[in-house]
């Protein structure tokens, strides 16, 4: 199946790491889609816990949650990783031990097919993110090749545009005039 812009996001229910909880036994949960209808979600995957590309990325997204939050959105990463690995790597990785958000597991690897992002010979999930609106559906998508990161000002930009409901010419910037 392959995911386009301004259909229903695929609804997934999977375990999940929370670093915000104290309680290790509350650490790990099942997440699901509609746990956050009613708000923009901000979906990226990426390849593997323990790299070198992937801590750059989620500790920017990290710095930018406030960003996100003012605009009702919230962050969700996922990797084919377990949940117990996304653990040990947050203990261990300086850039990582406060992480602020959600760090899904695809273990089985259907999440990351249903988004259209699984690497099946790698075993791994490619470099997406996707902007999915409160009502569930995809409005934005992107994928990287493995090795380059993505800008988080960018998906900010783009998430902003978006919430204007309104034709967003070329080069926009918020604050800039819309279309219409």
């Amino acid at each position: 199946m392959s995911i386009r812009v301004g259909q229903p996001a695929p609804h997934f229910e999977v375990q999940g790491y929370d670093r915000q909880k104290d309680d290790t036994e509350q650490q790990f949960r099942k997440i699901a889609l509609s746990d956050f209808t009613g708000q923009w979600i901000c979906l990226f995957f990426y390849p593997r816990d323990f790299t070198f590309v992937c801590p750059t990325e989620i500790a920017a997204f990290n710095s930018s949650v406030g960003d996100f939050a003012e605009r009702n959105c919230v962050i969700l990463t996922a990797s084919t990783d377990s949940v117990y690995a996304h653990k040990g790597w947050c203990d261990s990785h300086r850039d990582l031990k406060n992480l602020k958000y959600l760090m899904l597991s695809d273990v089985n690897h259907r999440l990351s097919a249903a988004f259209n992002v699984l690497d099946e010979e790698q075993g791994l999930a490619q470099r997406g993110i996707f902007l999915i609106d409160p009502k569930g559906s995809v409005r934005w998508l992107a994928v990287n090749d493995l090795g380059v990161g993505r800008n988080v000002a960018e998906v900010l930009r783009v998430l902003e545009a978006l919430q204007t409901d309104a034709l967003v010419p070329c080069n926009w910037k918020p604050g800039d005039p819309t279309l219409g």
